[in-house]
């Protein structure tokens, strides 16, 4: 199941993909339309946004696999199946409730390329985004021109956790997991080494964008085995996959929830590959006009562009 959180009419939904991915059913108003046909019991408080959705854990799944399964067997024409076209996608999580996790250097290459083979970390490196960070695909990425003149890409696979959980070990990890999307986690170079730090270097206003979708994790049969590309105005840049990782999946999960909660909704960027602006010679830092195109196999395309900030 491909989830995604779309604009229609000025209001903001939570919707599904059909197969082949032209149109989307709006899941609050189809379940609405059933539960007033007497079809389906409606759950109050599901569809609402997609973090409460997740929320609902696998009634949220089961609800949905309901929706499909009626409208299906019934050969009803729901008018809540909106065209792409008639519709804006917006980030999945268009707000998160907690800045976003995300792993540095957890790619050798990457960090070879960035520091040599003495910057290859031997435990989780981890830092954040803000909130305010995440936009959605086909919107503008700022230049920020007045604060940076290295603004960079980083194309990275990003998972989403579906459950609350404590001390989580890695045998149990994967459980813990929603779905899958795409982050695209733009940084600040020069404010990145100017702050010894990465926060606000990586914290820049739209510097996340996000999606196309969120993918239920029964729809990626390995998610440690996922082609990914980052495409700069068609050039290819980064070309890796997700079993390049230093510290896999189980291990991220165990290590950010060693004494700290992790929730439902939570994001985890999974880190990037080689291939980065920065580790050009000379640099190849974003420029207004630039468009990045990340595709991660099982997912989709995650395209946005550069725009001038006035």
């Amino acid at each position: 199941m491909f989830f995604v959180t779309f604009s229609h009419q000025g209001r903001d939904r939570v919707g599904i993909l059909n197969t082949q991915k032209d149109k989307v059913l709006d899941l609050l108003a189809a379940q609405s339309d059933l539960a007033e046909r007497g079809k389906l019991s409606k759950v109050d408080g599901l569809y609402v946004d997609m973090i409460s959705s997740i929320r609902f854990g696998e009634l949220f799944i089961e609800q949905t696999k309901k929706v499909l399964q009626l409208l299906d067997e019934e050969h009803f024409h729901s008018p809540r199946w909106l065209l792409m076209e008639d519709i804006q996608l917006k980030a999945p999580i268009p707000r998160p409730l907690k800045n976003i996790f995300c792993l540095g250097k957890n790619y050798a290459d990457h960090a070879i390329e960035m520091g040599g083979v003495e910057s290859i970390p031997k435990d989780p490196m981890v830092f954040s985004k803000a909130p305010t960070t995440v936009i959605g695909p086909n919107e503008g990425i700022l230049s920020h021109h007045k604060v940076t003149s290295e603004l960079d890409y980083e194309g990275e696979l990003a998972l989403v956790i579906g459950k609350k959980g404590r001390g989580i070990s890695k045998e149990d990890a994967w459980d813990y997991v929603f779905g899958y999307t795409i982050i695209n986690d733009v940084t600040a170079r020069d404010l990145q080494q100017r702050h010894k730090q990465f926060l606000i270097g990586k914290s820049l206003d739209t510097s996340c964008p996000m999606g196309p979708y969120l993918v239920y994790r029964e729809a990626i049969s390995n998610p440690s085995q996922l082609k990914i590309e980052t495409r700069v105005n068609g050039e290819i840049r980064q070309s890796s996959s997700t079993d390049q990782f230093i510290f896999n999946i189980p291990t991220i999960i165990e290590t950010l929830s060693a004494g700290m909660t992790l929730e439902p909704g939570d994001i985890i960027a999974t880190g990037t590959p080689s291939g980065v602006g920065k580790g050009f010679h000379p640099p190849k830092f974003l420029q207004p006009g630039d468009v990045i195109e990340i595709a991660i196999e099982g997912i989709g395309v995650l395209r946005n562009q550069v725009i001038e900030d006035v």
